[in-house]
Formats: structure tokens, sequence, C-alpha cells
């Protein structure tokens, strides 16, 4: 008998323990237990057609210009699409944001500098995908 309480007991601790994590589900907060992962915010770029390779040269300068002007910026990368895979949708650029919390992306996005690029790349963008997540190894 106290072979199957001890079961039914270690049964309940599990269900009790799973129940607080949804199945697949992954924390969307800012870690605290591990620093050194950081926060990526993906942008990607479809531009419009009647954009002219000096507008898209001028956006590119213009987003590289923000770590310069936006502190909470960590690391910034960037680059086009060179997959011959064909699955891009006609995005063809891809800016790669780094930052150490969600408080520094929660300070990026309404700092001026990055409102004054959304307003210089708003009127060339036929389409745009943001992700943010935080990397994993």
């Amino acid at each position: 008998m106290s072979r199957l309480l001890a079961t039914l007991l270690s049964s309940f601790v599990i269900m009790i323990l799973a129940a607080g994590q949804p199945s697949g589900a992954e924390p969307t907060a800012e870690p605290t237990a591990d620093k050194s992962r950081t926060l990526r915010h993906v942008v990607l770029f479809k531009f419009k057609e009647t954009s002219t390779e000096a507008d898209v040269t001028r956006i590119v300068a213009s987003f590289r210009g923000l770590p310069a002007k936006i502190k909470e910026i960590a690391g910034f990368e960037w680059g086009t699409d060179v997959s011959p895979e064909g699955k891009s949708q006609g995005l063809t650029h891809c800016f790669l944001v780094t930052f150490k919390s969600e408080a520094d992306r929660d300070a990026y996005l309404p700092h001026p500098a990055h409102k004054d690029f959304v307003a210089i790349v708003g009127p060339h963008v036929d389409k745009v995908c943001v992700v943010d997540f935080w990397s994993r190894d």
C-alpha cells in the first residue's frame, strides 16, 4: 500500500509542476537566471518597386547609424538575402539589432532616432517583418 501511495504522490507532484508550464511553450519574459542570453530584434524589409537604389542605400545608412545614437543597442548586423531556396517572399534586407534586456529594446522603440528612421523607411517599404527572440545555444 505504501508503494502505491508513493507512486500516486509522485504522480500528483509531477502533475502540479507540469501544470505551471504549458506544453511546448517557452517563457516570453526576460530570463533572469542566464544573463548570457541576449534579445535579438530581427527586421526584414521588402522595398517598393518605386524605391531607387539610392533610396535603399540611404535607408541602410540611416539604420546603420542607429547604434551611435541609441546607447541601448548592444549589437547591430545587416545583410541582404543570398538564399538559394527562393523563399524570401521579396524580403531582401535583414537587420539584426541586439539588446541586453527587454527594457533596452523598449527604450529603443520610441527613441527619437528610431522614430526618425521609421519616417525615412516608411514610404519605401512594401512589406516588413519584425521578430524578437531570446538567443539560445
